[in-house]
């Protein structure tokens, strides 16, 4: 081999020490001298080492992979290259290590036990049948093969996604206690009347989850026409089963036997302040009532305790409100104190309590035209929440507990 210019570490490029062209004292001591291999260090007398071959053209052919007819020969040198004869099976090694991604040295074997380790962790034991039905989940929403209905309820997304969401929420943050959920019918038509608070609607989410949890039907909520006026909350609601609270969607609903949920109070009753907690607001016109009594279905009065201290209400900016357009702008006392922690609801301990369903197929198919009759059944129901409320309250024994 051809002796090459030696180029010590840290010269840029240039032989020797800076940029002159005569290598360096000390480089030219690296270098060996024309015409002499370097010989191999003597062999201590109590561990004989076998002789070092010497390299040869023969060697060189051997190590160094055969170039192409077209393709230019390019020999580099190193000063630490030794003259020492390599395995030949080591070079081949070397060679398919650098050629070879970082990832394929890894066995398919390891690759299919970290992926069931990993199914394991996520969907437990049952992991293989709970993947495909994800997977057949995935397929159907790509496909397009699955149901909504006119008002944009998707059952499939509300029950595997947004029902697991609220779910934990429900059961570990505000440990709730269902109770009466027996008055609520198995199947056909009926309307679940109950009290709002909270500052912001956390009730009726946690509603929707309780009953679909304990009878297994879904509840159908009349929202107010904010929610459906915001971005991407009211795709969400309409997906989740909600609609605009508006009499001809609840009869539709209800003649078509969906269980229907109202609150009455509407923003008076989330917006109203901590200081009146658990005293129900008015309740409108009673137009619940009257698609009740046209439909002929049974009311059911809900009393829920504890969605009052999730968010204090302690304050309000009134024109700050009507400029964005919103009913309210609660201050609490984190927030706006401590911005978007101030948000987290505090944990209150939650009861909720069905009462006895107040029957309106007993009526006359004119009663919904009586002024005098709605306005009884309304207070009817009214009261009936509020004494709950009221036995509920002295039931409980702390506000966390």
């Amino acid at each position: 081999m051809a002796d090459a210019d030696i180029i010590p570490i840290g010269t840029r490029g240039q032989p020797g020490r800076g940029t002159g062209t005569r290598p360096s004292s000390a480089a030219r001591g690296l270098a060996p001298k024309s015409g002499t291999t370097k010989k191999a260090p003597p062999a201590k007398p109590e561990k004989p080492t076998a002789p070092v071959a010497e390299p040869d053209a023969a060697a060189d052919d051997v190590l160094a992979p055969k170039p192409a007819a077209d393709e230019p020969v390019i020999r580099t040198a190193s000063v630490l290259d030794e003259p020492a004869a390599v395995p030949t099976g080591l070079t081949a090694a070397r060679t398919e290590d650098r050629s070879n991604s970082p990832l394929a040295g890894i066995p398919v074997g390891d690759w299919l036990a970290a992926f069931q380790h990993a199914s394991r962790e996520m969907f437990g034991d049952q992991w293989e049948p709970q993947l495909a039905r994800f997977l057949a989940f995935l397929r159907r929403r790509l496909t397009g093969d699955y149901t909504v209905d006119e008002y944009g309820f998707d059952e499939e997304v509300t029950t595997r996604f947004f029902m697991a969401a609220l779910r934990p929420i429900a059961d570990k943050w505000f440990r709730i206690e269902v109770r009466g959920a027996e008055n609520i019918p198995a199947t056909g038509g009926a309307l679940v009347v109950s009290n709002h608070s909270g500052t912001i609607p956390v009730d009726g989410l946690m509603t929707m989850v309780s009953i679909h949890d304990q009878t297994g039907r879904h509840l159908r909520p009349l929202g107010a026409d904010l929610v459906f006026r915001l971005p991407m909350v009211g795709a969400l609601a309409r997906k989740g089963g909600a609609t605009l609270a508006c009499t001809e969607d609840a009869e539709r609903m209800l003649r078509g036997g969906e269980l229907v949920g109202v609150w009455p109070e509407g923003f008076k009753g989330i917006g109203k302040p901590f200081s009146d907690r658990y005293k129900l607001q008015r309740f409108g016109r009673g137009g619940f009532v009257s698609a009740a009594l046209r439909t002929g279905v049974p009311i059911v009065p809900l009393s829920v305790v504890g969605a009052e201290e999730i968010y204090p209400l302690v304050g309000n900016v009134p024109a700050l409100a009507r400029l964005l357009g919103m009913p309210y702008i609660p201050i609490t006392p984190f927030f706006p104190l401590l911005g978007p922690l101030g948000l987290i609801p505090l944990p209150s301990k939650w009861l909720l309590e069905f009462g006895e369903p107040i029957r309106t197929d007993e009526y006359d198919a004119g009663a919904a035209e009586d002024p005098m009759l709605v306005f009884n059944v309304t207070d009817q129901v009214r009261e009936t929440i509020q004494q709950t409320l009221y036995s509920l309250l002295m039931q409980r024994q702390s506000v966390f507990k």
